[in-house]
């Protein structure tokens, strides 16, 4: 135990010679400049001893005169010389004495400031030691955080590099399933066309089945004609026809097997009887292809009936009514032949039918099925059918009435962006993003006519015997609906928006994205009217103009929600309305009877205005 205490003692004082040695390096490195200071001066002042030492000497050698040498004055006043040489030393001697205290007292100022400087240098080394101090506890702990972020950095490495894993078999596993929806899709396509196919291998296989018993009853109705016996009263005027007997030796075997009686005599009036039951047979018959679509009926019977003429629209100033049509934005509008019918379509794949009654809106039903974003609606001629053009690459066919779609138009491979009956029954015609014009046949639900274009299709409208299309490459175009090549083209500013024809197809409007309006002339296929008003902006792709019912105005909505009416006949801006809508105004429409106008807007509002 003692050995221990020892050795801790021993060691105890080691601990302090250090601390004390330690000390004194540090306050004597403070000092050090004073002390190199101090040491200067006592060099300088046993240089100055010394040299003072020397001058006495020298100013004794001077007072001393030599053997057999006089000095000047030494016969005067030897002592006088003497005292005065003393002086003068003394005098300098006492002037570099002061010249001496001078630098000693501006060192001892010098030592004074700086041991000031010193005290200031040591709180400030003090402050320095604590805030190191501080800093190496901050040190210590940002190592430690550091550290703690390092474990943590490698954990979400090791976690990153798993989700990775897993990102890489998941990005695997979705091309593998895209290649196979791919092939999957394409496999659709071929079905699609290959049931397309047999529907019309079927239609026309019933069709010509249909024929083929309709000729093997007409076959039989000409024979049942051909045993007929008609006998005529004259007195009576009236026909009776009677089943007469003839002789069983007397019969005409005809072509196919069937035996006949023969007559020896069949009167005139017989034979006109027989030839107008063979009219009516043929006449039927004709009727039946007629129902058909076949190519023996007129143009005229497979034509819709003429449409209601307006004499005089009535140009609107106020609104009548506003409803919410939509869950967003709504893009089409139209009127129904039938009168107080109204079709609005959005955004939100719906389709929405109101009646228009005493300046009012009321909501008679929604048709669902479209799939995608309505871009246009139209009715047929008749006001039984609807045909909506959609984002889902397909036209939508609707009944009068019915919710449920009807029949789906397929074989688009991008958005439907038009979509318009033909004058022609069973006939329609839809434009879109593919660069494609197709006509359909609406009985067989099937494509009969493809036109591939070199730019997007935006809109089109259906004459008699033409189709013209507006496109994204600043052209419309026309198509001979009895030929394969475009007839005509006319070229515009911008991309065309709409179409619009009017009700006597004489003329043509057109919208486009320089913010004007175009009358073409479908005669002449030139421009004759061009309509622009300051404030007028096109507000999207797919705005619509329209003509008004009886031809007098050309009406659009802007880019700021009013309505702008142009007089076609003077050409100059009629009237603006504005005020109801917020948003952009995407189309319009005009009743047939010229009473109301209707307006629908990104912002989900419908408004009728009278």
């Amino acid at each position: 135990m003692a050995e221990v205490a020892g050795s801790s003692g021993r060691a105890w004082k080691r601990h302090i010679v250090r601390q004390l040695q330690l000390r004194d390096r540090a306050q004597s490195g403070r000092f050090l400049d004073v002390v190199q200071a101090y040491t200067k001066l006592l060099e300088k002042s046993n240089m100055l001893v010394h040299f003072t030492g020397k001058l006495e000497a020298k100013s004794a050698e001077l007072q001393v005169p030599r053997p057999g040498q006089e000095t000047p004055g030494s016969v005067l006043d030897p002592a006088t010389g003497a005292a005065d040489g003393l002086n003068t030393l003394e005098r300098q001697h006492q002037r570099e004495i002061a010249g001496v205290k001078d630098t000693s007292g501006e060192l001892a100022y010098q030592i004074f400031e700086l041991s000031k400087l010193l005290k200031a240098k040591e709180c400030e080394l003090q402050e320095q030691k604590t805030r190191l101090g501080s800093l190496s506890g901050q040190l210590s702990e940002l190592e430690a955080e550091q550290q703690w972020l390092e474990s943590q950095a490698e954990a979400l490495g090791r976690g990153n590099n798993a989700l990775k894993r897993d990102y890489d078999v998941l990005r695997e596993r979705y091309r593998r399933r895209e290649s196979e929806l791919r092939r999957a899709a394409e496999k659709g396509q071929e079905l699609l066309g290959s049931l397309v196919q047999m529907k019309a291998e079927a239609a026309e296989h019933q069709n010509e089945k249909n024929e083929r018993a309709k000729q093997a009853r007409l076959c039989r109705e000409l024979k049942k004609a051909m045993k007929r016996t008609v006998s005529i009263d004259v007195e009576s005027d009236e026909v009776m026809p009677a089943e007469g007997k003839v002789p069983t030796g007397e019969l005409v075997e005809l072509e196919d097997g069937e035996k006949l009686w023969k007559r020896p005599f069949r009167s005139a009036s017989a034979t006109s009887m027989t030839l107008a039951r063979c009219v009516d047979v043929f006449k039927g018959l004709l009727d039946f292809r007629l129902k058909r679509g076949k190519s023996l009926s007129s143009g005229s019977e497979a034509r819709y009936h003429s449409m209601p003429i307006c004499f005089v629209a009535c140009l609107p100033s106020r609104v009548s009514d506003v409803q919410e049509a939509h869950f967003s934005e709504v893009n089409a509008v139209t009127f129904s032949p039938s009168p107080g019918v109204l079709a609005t379509g959005g955004a939100d794949s719906h389709i929405r039918l109101w009646n228009v009654a005493g300046g009012r809106l009321e909501s008679l039903q929604i048709l669902e099925g479209a799939g995608g974003s309505i871009t246009s609606i139209a009715f047929d001629p008749s006001g039984s059918q609807i045909l909506a053009a959609s984002y889902n690459k397909s036209a939508q066919l609707w009944h009068f009435g019915d919710c449920n779609s009807k029949e789906t138009l397929t074989g688009h491979a991008d958005k439907v962006t038009a979509a318009k009956f033909r004058s022609i029954r069973h006939q329609a015609v839809t434009g879109s993003r593919d660069r494609t014009v197709k006509e359909w046949d609406l009985g067989k639900g099937a494509c009969c006519r493809t036109i591939n274009v070199v730019s997007y299709c935006n809109d089109v409208v259906c004459g008699d015997n033409v189709i013209v299309s507006g496109h994204h490459d600043k052209k419309i175009r026309f198509w001979d609906s009895r030929g394969p090549r475009c007839t005509e083209v006319i070229p515009v500013d911008s991309k065309v928006t709409s179409l619009h024809i009017s009700q006597d197809q004489m003329h043509l409007l057109s919208c486009s994205r320089d913010n004007t309006l175009k009358v073409i002339d479908l005669k002449m296929n030139n421009v004759r009217q061009v309509f622009r008003a300051d404030g007028f902006k096109c507000g999207s792709d797919w705005t619509k103009a329209i003509f008004s019912p009886d031809k007098s105005y050309a009406l659009v909505g802007s880019l700021d929600g009013s309505l702008y009416f142009w007089n076609l006949e003077s050409g100059k801006l009629e009237t603006v309305l504005s005020g109801e809508h917020r948003a952009s105004v995407n189309a319009v429409a005009w009743c047939f009877s010229g009473q109301y106008v209707v307006s629908v807007d990104r912002g989900r509002k419908v408004v009728l205005w009278k």
